[in-house]
């Protein structure tokens, strides 16, 4: 999985497809993620000690890593991420659709 926190992606199929967000969590071993504004759920919750009030909580759902596709900023479009073996051992994450480096 090269998609990591805080990268933005655009769903790429299903409900939400082409809307943007920041990847809020990312779940390696289901293979899901949270995306921010992307597939929101209604969550009804008992008043308690945490939440006095109570009532109608929205949050977002986990959605498949297969249905996301990570947004360049720099191409203005989606595209898939590879790694790079640097020459001191080390790797970078690097756009399939430029080159350029992700971070």
């Amino acid at each position: 999985m090269y998609i990591r926190k805080k990268d933005i992606v655009v769903v790429t199929s299903g409900r939400y497809k082409g809307r943007r967000g920041r990847v809020l969590e990312v779940y390696p071993s289901k293979g899901t993620l949270l995306v921010e504004g992307v597939n929101i759920h209604k969550h009804h919750t008992k008043p308690g000690r945490k939440n006095q009030t109570g009532g109608i909580i929205e949050r977002e759902a986990p959605i498949h890593i297969s249905n996301v596709m990570a947004w360049c900023e720099s191409a203005k479009a989606p595209s898939r991420i590879s790694m790079k073996r640097l020459t001191d051992g080390g790797r970078v994450r690097i756009w399939k659709i430029n080159g350029e480096n992700v971070d």
